[in-house]
């Protein structure tokens, strides 16, 4: 009989300890852990400020040209990731030569006569500027924009959303993300608050 209470005790004894496991290892994070995970990288851009969303990668920028690059997570059936890219320099040609370039970059996709662009207005940080989308085949240039041995590939399927400004100071702002329909569909509303955030 004792041996039995005493079975009996340590079975009881041992379902406890194992609830307790159970419940420690399935432990919802704390404040402090859900905000250390939601964490993008600060990014300078114009003399304003503005954090990405988590899931945006810093990488090393491809040519010197680039302020800040980072990755954006390719979405699911895509073969790459979207770019983000910031420029900025003093003059930089003005708002409608870099609208114009961004549209040349780009070819009809098989089927269309032209290249897909949408403009529309926005305020960055005080600064006026224009929001573009520009979507078709893009002419992927490996060397960088001004390279005239660039070797240059057509990827056919590709979105950008393009953001350009003057800021007072003569410097020509601009970013951009750029990418697979789908993976840009996807980081969207992320990019477009993170630029609204710029101060």
């Amino acid at each position: 009989m004792r041996s039995l209470v005493a079975a009996t005790g340590i079975a009881i004894l041992t379902a406890l300890t194992g609830a307790c496991t159970s419940a420690e290892d399935t432990k919802v994070p704390t404040a402090a852990t859900a905000t250390a995970a939601d964490k993008g990288t600060p990014v300078e851009w114009a003399g304003m400020k503005s954090t990405t969303p988590a899931d945006w990668k810093e990488v090393p920028p491809s040519n010197a040209m680039r302020k800040a690059q980072l990755a954006a997570p390719k979405a699911e059936g895509d073969k790459e990731d979207a770019e983000v890219v910031v420029f900025e320099f003093k003059g930089g040609g003005g708002v409608e030569a870099n609208l114009k370039r961004q549209v040349a970059t780009f070819q009809p996709n098989a089927g269309k006569d032209k290249v897909e662009e949408k403009q529309e207005k926005i305020t960055v940080g005080g600064n006026e500027g224009v929001f573009q989308e520009v979507g078709g085949t893009l002419l992927k240039k490996a060397g960088g924009p001004f390279d005239p041995n660039a070797k240059v590939t057509p990827v056919a399927g590709y979105k950008q959303l393009y953001v350009v400004f003057e800021t007072k100071d003569g410097i020509t702002a601009s970013a951009w993300l750029r990418g697979p329909e789908k993976t840009v569909e996807k980081h969207r509303k992320g990019f477009e608050q993170w630029v609204k955030n710029f101060k």
